[in-house]
């Protein structure tokens, strides 16, 4: 089985998904780490190259066509936050075998558990958030998951975190997926 996680930055599509595919002895691709390696240049500063997300989604669109070739079946793959947009999603829809699960929390969880990068995909150890700009993050996170609703309603598989931590998220979302797989649900 091959299933692609899709979800806004920092709901935990990597951390979970590559828990999922250990629990479920499968290969983790991370999308982003995916194009790092074969464009050979770190996603920040691609996008910062690019105009827009729209452009940023054109330059690196070829690669999902080739791991969904490389890998035939038992991969867990971390999309970006627009994977389910329409240069992806017509990459799916070609390959309707592969299980999407969007994966969706609460603003509040999504804060508490919000890492920041350099533009070299290094964490950054200072603490970013503060009381001072904390509603501000907590406004852009309400933004995104008020912008991404509509798209990620398009994933075959809906899967509520509910602020559990990443190894429970994963049990859970592997027993929704072998029910999912068994036609128990949808």
């Amino acid at each position: 089985m091959r299933i692609a996680l899709f979800g806004i930055a920092c709901v935990g599509k990597s951390t979970i998904g590559e828990l999922l595919a250990d629990m479920l002895g499968y290969t983790f691709i991370d999308f982003d780490n995916e194009v790092k390696v074969r464009m050979g240049i770190y996603v920040s500063r691609l996008m910062m190259d690019s105009f827009n997300d729209y452009a940023y989604r054109q330059k690196v669109k070829h690669i999902l066509p080739r791991i969904l070739r490389e890998y035939n079946d038992n991969i867990v793959i971390a999309m970006p936050p627009s994977g389910l947009f329409r240069e992806y999603l017509a990459v799916f829809r070609e390959h309707s075998d592969v299980l999407t699960v969007a994966l969706k929390d609460k603003a509040i969880n999504i804060l508490n558990r919000t890492i920041f990068t350099d533009d070299d995909d290094n964490i950054i150890s200072e603490e970013i958030i503060n009381d001072n700009n904390r509603h501000l993050y907590y406004e852009e996170i309400q933004k995104d998951i008020s912008y991404y609703y509509t798209t990620l309603r398009k994933a075959k598989l809906q899967f509520n975190i509910n602020g559990m931590n990443a190894a429970d998220a994963a049990k859970h979302l592997a027993d929704r997926i072998i029910l999912y797989k068994a036609g128990m649900m949808q």
